[in-house]
């Protein structure tokens, strides 16, 4: 089994409803070992004047190791369709958002797929649900602790903690 972590967001339609039933989906196909961060909420970072703020979360499972990195982000991105994720803009609105994070602890650089999320370092709305989730997890490239990550993340902290136990 290899375990791997997916960043959630939303901030159109009922949010906080649209992760948690994303989380419980997630939950059904994938049981083993899944556990969820916090909920947050944070403000839009790097998108258009006049977007909502955003509900955030981090939810970690294992999948079988025969299970491809692609075919989980085919999963991932199906169930954004379903919740009615539409494409437009870069960092538009969205009703769900499902980044896969981390696959196991492979390295993955592809025309769809960057793992670990490239951008995540740079996300409070990222790395404080994950160092919540997980704290000792290593950060592949430099393999700091996750928690020591968070504490020195030098950009604007907007998360909000709304609930710690929420699906």
């Amino acid at each position: 089994m290899k375990q791997v972590v997916v960043g959630l967001g939303a901030n159109l339609g009922a949010g906080r409803k649209t992760l948690q039933a994303a989380a419980r989906a997630l939950r059904g196909a994938y049981p083993d070992g899944f556990a969820a961060s916090p909920l947050y909420r944070s403000a839009p970072q790097h998108c258009p004047p006049g977007s909502p703020p955003f509900w955030n979360a981090v939810v970690r499972f294992a999948v079988p190791d025969a299970l491809a990195p692609e075919a989980l982000l085919d999963a991932l991105l199906a169930l954004e369709q379903a919740h009615g994720r539409a494409r437009s803009a870069p960092n538009a609105p969205r009703t769900l958002d499902l980044d896969l994070l981390f696959f196991g602890e492979e390295r993955i650089a592809s025309p769809r797929l960057t793992v670990p999320h490239p951008r995540a370092l740079d996300r409070d709305f990222v790395l404080g649900p994950l160092a919540a989730l997980d704290p000792e997890r290593r950060w592949p490239r430099t393999e700091h602790r996750v928690a020591d990550l968070w504490a020195a993340f030098p950009g604007p902290r907007t998360l909000k903690l709304v609930a710690d136990q929420w699906c």
